[in-house]
């Protein structure tokens, strides 16, 4: 069964490395390219992806499959082999069910609805998105039909990026955690705000990008196999775990834009680049879940990032790059401006008590879009609508609302609940290492974090997608993924910084 097993291991990576060339294609486009290129690059992007497809699916596989899942099943369950095995046969599974004639017209359509999406941005004009968004929207509601029913439809497109979990598991988790965020944030209103003003100074584009650079470096982010550029959304992406790349977008009166994204940016990077080689060109070669991959994110641009020791060591630098703006600003200040609670209008730069309330808003309009109740052409005013009921505010227009995001012109419907599921991971995971390294905030102050990484590399990184995402949290912290944790550690440091 050797060679069987390594002829699996083969054809995967064919697979794998024609994914990551398509890939890199997409990173160009939203790096590089000209604008006039799109058409091109969407019937580049939609050969390569059939052809990945095609090379997948090949029925080779599938009788591979035929005689190693019997012998599989004798394996220790927790051995690479196995899990390498069973995991891939389950992609298998989904990817044969969905014919390569439909993977190439959904990446020629959805390269093309990038650069429309990146148009109605710059000009706030939802009307150029629009019939882009309804093709995507068809072509999700026909992905659906290529899958057994399911407990809701949504359940088929939250499976891809979040394997087990269900549409109802989501609702029940949000149900909980809402109630009691916006408690916190009516709690938080009624006292004085706190004074973020020189967040909002001219700050030099160049000097932004160095203190990033300087601070991705201390978390660990290998820059032999990494870059970062500017893109209008940031994101990471990877083309094998030795050439994962980062990108950051600059706001020049709002310097925490550039500066957390970044840290987010890192922190997705550091989990890409500590997936151990055993999984090379293969489907385990990557984070366990979105979610799971959000709370490494969101743990070092929060939990570390925004952590009063963080600043401690890293403020003084930070003064010394921008003098004029915040030489006057005492790092109590700053502290307490970096974390300021504010109902605002766009996700990226929202705070932690506020955050995952957008991203329940976008939920909602997700399952809304795919039961049919809600039209495309009246996301706008429904955005609108609901920005006003959950957080207070009415977007000026579509650049800040409906269109603020990426992700719906890529086809990543059923993705938006990972973001808030990997806040509540975040801090379960920091909880847990904090019970064996309670030092974690003087080694902070030190400016050390290579303990943390250390723990993170061991734990989760180098598993991959070994472990199915509530499996992996509930291996670590002792319980699946629970709110309680992240309310109470809301609670504890927005009653510090506003006395509650």
């Amino acid at each position: 069964m050797e060679e069987k097993l390594q002829k699996l291991k083969d054809y995967l990576g064919e697979a794998a490395d024609l994914y990551q060339v398509a890939a890199l294609l997409g990173w160009d486009q939203q790096t590089q390219m000209p604008h006039g290129a799109a058409a091109t690059r969407g019937q580049q992007m939609a050969t390569l992806s059939a052809l990945a497809h095609q090379k997948a699916t090949r029925p080779e596989i599938g009788d591979l499959f035929e005689e190693l899942l019997p012998w599989a099943q004798n394996l220790d369950h927790d051995s690479e082999e196995y899990r390498l095995i069973t995991v891939s046969a389950s992609d298998y599974d989904k990817a044969t069910r969905v014919p390569s004639e439909f993977v190439a017209e959904e990446s020629q359509i959805t390269a093309m609805a990038h650069e429309a999406w990146a148009e109605a941005r710059a000009k706030s004009d939802f009307s150029i998105f629009q019939p882009h968004l309804e093709q995507i929207l068809e072509l999700k509601k026909k992905y659906i039909s290529f899958f057994p029913a399911a407990d809701h439809p949504y359940d088929t497109l939250l499976d891809d990026f979040e394997p087990g979990m269900k549409t109802a598991d989501v609702k029940t988790i949000f149900e909980a955690l809402r109630p009691q965020q916006v408690e916190l944030i009516q709690a938080i209103a009624s006292q004085p705000q706190v004074d973020d003003s020189f967040m909002h100074l001219e700050y030099d584009e160049d000097k932004q990008w160095d203190f990033g650079v300087k601070v991705a470096t201390a978390f660990g982010y290998d820059w032999n196999r990494g870059r970062q550029d500017k893109s209008t959304h940031p994101f990471t992406i990877n083309f094998g775990m030795d050439d994962v790349r980062i990108t950051t977008r600059f706001e020049k009166n709002l310097l925490g834009s550039a500066l957390f994204s970044t840290m987010h940016e890192t922190g997705h990077a550091l989990y890409e680049q500590g997936v151990g080689h055993i999984w090379a060109r293969t489907p385990l070669a990557s984070g366990a879940s979105l979610a799971i991959h959000e709370s490494q994110s969101r743990m070092w641009e929060n939990l570390v990032g925004r952590s009063l020791p963080f600043w401690e060591h890293f403020y003084p630098s930070l003064q010394a790059s921008f003098p004029s703006q915040l030489g006057q600003v005492s790092l109590e200040k700053f502290y307490k401006g970096i974390n300021k609670v504010e109902r605002s209008l766009v996700r990226v730069e929202a705070d932690e008590a506020t955050y995952n309330l957008h991203v329940m808003l976008r939920l909602e309009l997700e399952i809304a879009m795919i039961e049919g109740t809600v039209a495309v052409k009246d996301l706008p005013e429904l955005w609108n609508t609901k920005m006003k009921d959950y957080l207070g505010l009415t977007p000026p227009n579509d650049a800040k609302g409906v269109l603020q995001d990426i992700h719906w012109s890529g086809g990543m419907i059923g993705y938006f609940s990972t973001y808030a599921l990997g806040n509540l991971i975040s801090v379960q995971l920091w909880e847990k290492f904090k019970t064996i390294n309670p030092e974690i905030d003087d080694q902070m102050r030190n400016g050390d974090f290579s303990n943390l990484l250390s723990w993170l590399r061991v734990k989760i990184h180098q598993h991959g997608r070994k472990y199915q995402p509530q499996k992996l949290v509930e291996r670590i912290t002792g319980s699946k993924i629970d709110p309680a944790p992240y309310v109470q550690y809301l609670k504890t440091k927005y009653s510090a910084i506003y006395e509650l």
